[in-house]
């Protein structure tokens, strides 16, 4: 069983652990508000983050880039002290911060905290730039997700406007959800 990492050389390990054949445990820690705020963004159970991350690389991230090319991580894991902060900013207004309650974030960017149903689940928010650059058009993030939803074991997803990042989602109990904040915004299934 690994601890918390509270050393370099133990942070060092726990990036070096292979979630798959691509990425790498060190992809996922990175955090703008922890690097911002002066926080370690280190999970408290390491062995359920590794799991649950191992499960979204290898079910969603590895088949994506392999039919799409490059995907490139914008965010990923985040612990919970990272990810209330990100809430209490983002409920004072801060521009930049979108971190739901600890709660909701559960088996989602909190990979090392189950659910209120004792589900794992891993969240990474990524961009596949060759997929932009085929379909910058409006709406062009609808061909991306009907791929998704045809091939991958996902449970959600939400797109964003940039280069059509997205939230994609592996979860223990898939809910199978696309959502949009850009054109046509809302559910999409």
């Amino acid at each position: 069983m690994r601890r918390k990492p509270t050393s370099v050389q133990a942070l060092t390990e726990l990036g070096r652990v292979r979630l798959s054949k691509s990425f790498f445990m060190r992809d996922m820690l990175h955090s703008e508000i922890a690097q911002v705020h002066g926080l370690l963004n280190a999970p408290d159970d390491p062995d359920l983050a590794i799991a649950a991350g191992t499960r979204l690389c290898e079910e969603l991230l590895e088949p994506l880039q392999d039919r799409w090319g490059r995907v490139a991580v914008r965010g990923a894991y985040r612990n919970q002290e990272v990810n209330a902060l990100g809430n209490r900013m983002m409920r004072a207004g801060k521009a930049g911060y979108n971190c739901a309650i600890n709660e909701s974030s559960a088996a989602g960017h909190i990979w090392d905290l189950r659910d209120k149903h004792g589900c794992m689940g891993a969240t990474a928010c990524v961009v596949v730039p060759a997929f932009y650059d085929l379909h910058p058009e409006p709406g062009g993030w609808q061909h991306l997700a009907r791929w998704i939803d045809e091939n991958l074991p996902y449970s959600w997803l939400q797109f964003f406007p940039k280069y059509w990042a997205f939230n994609i989602n592996w979860h223990e109990r898939p809910l199978r959800r696309i959502g949009s904040y850009v054109e046509p915004r809302g559910r999409w299934r």
